[in-house]
Protein backbone atom coordinates (compact mmCIF):
# COMPACT_ATOMS: atom_id res chain seq x y z
CA UNK A 1 0.00 0.00 0.00
CA UNK A 2 3.03 2.47 1.00
CA UNK A 3 4.58 1.33 -2.21
CA UNK A 4 1.47 2.52 -4.68
CA UNK A 5 1.11 5.48 -2.51
CA UNK A 6 5.03 7.02 -3.07
CA UNK A 7 4.69 5.39 -7.20
CA UNK A 8 1.60 7.72 -7.44
CA UNK A 9 3.49 10.58 -5.59
CA UNK A 10 6.14 10.41 -7.57
CA UNK A 11 4.62 10.05 -10.94
CA UNK A 12 2.47 13.36 -10.02
CA UNK A 13 5.97 15.18 -9.13
CA UNK A 14 7.69 14.30 -12.33
CA UNK A 15 4.61 15.70 -13.95
CA UNK A 16 4.65 18.55 -12.43
CA UNK A 17 8.56 18.78 -12.98
CA UNK A 18 7.73 18.15 -16.50
CA UNK A 19 5.24 21.10 -16.83
CA UNK A 20 8.65 23.53 -15.72
CA UNK A 21 10.27 22.99 -18.98
CA UNK A 22 7.20 22.73 -21.06
CA UNK A 23 5.68 25.62 -20.14
CA UNK A 24 8.80 27.83 -19.58
CA UNK A 25 10.14 26.82 -23.26
CA UNK A 26 7.21 27.31 -25.14
CA UNK A 27 6.92 30.92 -23.36
CA UNK A 28 11.20 31.74 -24.13
CA UNK A 29 10.90 30.12 -27.56
CA UNK A 30 7.25 32.89 -28.33
CA UNK A 31 8.41 35.24 -26.24
CA UNK A 32 12.44 35.36 -26.66
CA UNK A 33 15.07 37.00 -23.98
CA UNK A 34 13.15 39.92 -23.19
CA UNK A 35 9.97 37.83 -21.43
CA UNK A 36 11.95 35.84 -19.51
CA UNK A 37 12.18 37.05 -15.95
CA UNK A 38 14.57 39.94 -15.46
CA UNK A 39 14.80 40.11 -19.30
CA UNK A 40 15.83 42.82 -21.99
CA UNK A 41 16.12 42.78 -25.58
CA UNK A 42 19.45 41.08 -26.81
CA UNK A 43 21.54 41.28 -29.72
CA UNK A 44 20.07 38.86 -32.50
CA UNK A 45 22.50 35.92 -32.08
CA UNK A 46 21.82 35.55 -28.61
CA UNK A 47 18.15 35.83 -28.91
CA UNK A 48 18.41 33.39 -32.09
CA UNK A 49 20.27 30.85 -29.43
CA UNK A 50 18.01 31.60 -26.44
CA UNK A 51 15.04 30.74 -28.70
CA UNK A 52 16.91 27.58 -30.31
CA UNK A 53 18.13 26.31 -26.74
CA UNK A 54 14.74 26.35 -25.25
CA UNK A 55 13.66 23.89 -28.05
CA UNK A 56 15.43 21.27 -26.11
CA UNK A 57 14.51 22.39 -22.46
CA UNK A 58 10.58 21.94 -24.01
CA UNK A 59 11.66 18.51 -25.64
CA UNK A 60 13.30 17.99 -22.07
CA UNK A 61 9.53 18.20 -20.23
CA UNK A 62 7.47 16.57 -23.02
CA UNK A 63 9.81 13.43 -22.73
CA UNK A 64 9.86 13.27 -19.15
CA UNK A 65 5.87 13.44 -19.73
CA UNK A 66 6.31 10.53 -22.22
CA UNK A 67 8.66 8.42 -19.84
CA UNK A 68 5.61 8.23 -16.77
CA UNK A 69 3.60 6.98 -19.14
CA UNK A 70 5.57 3.70 -18.64
CA UNK A 71 7.86 4.44 -15.67
CA UNK A 72 9.03 1.01 -15.30
CA UNK A 73 9.68 0.55 -19.01
CA UNK A 74 11.26 3.73 -19.28
CA UNK A 75 13.09 4.51 -16.11
CA UNK A 76 16.26 5.36 -17.92
CA UNK A 77 14.79 7.88 -19.59
CA UNK A 78 13.50 9.12 -16.88
CA UNK A 79 16.47 9.77 -15.17
CA UNK A 80 18.36 10.93 -18.04
CA UNK A 81 15.81 13.44 -18.38
CA UNK A 82 15.92 14.64 -14.43
CA UNK A 83 20.19 14.30 -14.64
CA UNK A 84 20.98 16.56 -16.83
CA UNK A 85 18.76 19.23 -15.68
CA UNK A 86 20.03 18.62 -12.30
CA UNK A 87 23.79 18.88 -14.11
CA UNK A 88 22.18 22.29 -15.33
CA UNK A 89 22.24 23.79 -12.53
CA UNK A 90 26.38 24.21 -12.12
CA UNK A 91 26.24 26.70 -15.52
CA UNK A 92 23.71 28.45 -13.62
CA UNK A 93 26.55 28.35 -10.33
CA UNK A 94 29.30 29.28 -12.95
CA UNK A 95 27.26 32.51 -14.43
CA UNK A 96 26.40 33.86 -10.81
CA UNK A 97 29.59 33.63 -10.03
CA UNK A 98 30.85 35.27 -13.04
CA UNK A 99 28.32 37.77 -13.85
CA UNK A 100 26.24 38.27 -10.30
CA UNK A 101 23.08 36.97 -8.99
CA UNK A 102 20.51 36.31 -11.24
CA UNK A 103 16.81 36.94 -10.90
CA UNK A 104 15.02 35.03 -8.10
CA UNK A 105 13.07 32.97 -10.34
CA UNK A 106 16.49 31.20 -11.88
CA UNK A 107 18.05 31.13 -7.78
CA UNK A 108 15.12 29.21 -7.22
CA UNK A 109 15.84 27.23 -10.62
CA UNK A 110 19.07 26.36 -9.39
CA UNK A 111 17.74 25.34 -5.73
CA UNK A 112 15.49 22.83 -7.49
CA UNK A 113 18.44 21.57 -9.64
CA UNK A 114 20.85 21.28 -7.81
CA UNK A 115 18.61 19.96 -4.59
CA UNK A 116 15.55 18.66 -4.94
CA UNK A 117 16.46 16.99 -8.48
CA UNK A 118 18.77 14.73 -6.84
CA UNK A 119 16.46 13.55 -4.04
CA UNK A 120 13.75 12.78 -6.87
CA UNK A 121 16.50 10.92 -8.95
CA UNK A 122 17.14 8.74 -5.42
CA UNK A 123 12.93 8.51 -5.09
CA UNK A 124 12.72 7.54 -8.35
CA UNK A 125 15.22 5.02 -8.50
CA UNK A 126 13.80 3.25 -4.79
CA UNK A 127 10.37 2.99 -6.39
CA UNK A 128 11.53 1.75 -9.31
CA UNK A 129 13.53 -0.74 -8.00
CA UNK A 130 10.74 -1.79 -5.09
CA UNK A 131 8.65 -2.67 -7.99
CA UNK A 132 10.95 -4.52 -10.32
CA UNK A 133 10.90 -7.09 -6.79
CA UNK A 134 7.58 -9.69 -7.23
CA UNK A 135 6.29 -10.64 -3.70
CA UNK A 136 8.17 -13.84 -2.74
CA UNK A 137 5.24 -16.57 -3.22
CA UNK A 138 4.65 -18.76 -0.14
CA UNK A 139 6.04 -22.74 0.05
CA UNK A 140 3.19 -24.83 0.66
CA UNK A 141 3.83 -28.44 1.58
CA UNK A 142 2.12 -29.53 -2.08
CA UNK A 143 4.89 -27.20 -4.39
CA UNK A 144 7.63 -28.58 -1.63
CA UNK A 145 6.54 -32.15 -2.09
CA UNK A 146 6.23 -32.22 -5.72
CA UNK A 147 9.71 -30.70 -6.26
CA UNK A 148 11.43 -33.21 -3.84
CA UNK A 149 9.44 -36.23 -5.82
CA UNK A 150 10.87 -34.75 -8.88
CA UNK A 151 14.05 -34.95 -7.67
CA UNK A 152 14.34 -38.53 -5.71
CA UNK A 153 12.26 -39.48 -9.20
CA UNK A 154 15.75 -38.39 -11.15
CA UNK A 155 14.00 -35.39 -12.82
CA UNK A 156 16.01 -32.93 -12.28
CA UNK A 157 14.99 -29.40 -13.76
CA UNK A 158 12.57 -31.09 -16.14
CA UNK A 159 8.58 -30.81 -16.07
CA UNK A 160 7.12 -34.01 -15.68
CA UNK A 161 4.17 -32.51 -17.14
CA UNK A 162 5.72 -32.66 -20.48
CA UNK A 163 7.28 -35.75 -20.62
Amino acid sequence: MARAKSRKALLVVLGALGAIPVASGLTAILGGPERAPGGAPATPSVDSEYRFVNTFWTAAGLVLWWSIRRPDQRSTTTRLVLATAAAGGVPRLISARRTGAPHPVFRAATVLELLVLPVVLVWHAVVVRGEGQAPKKPRTPSTTRSTSASVSDGNRGSDSSCS
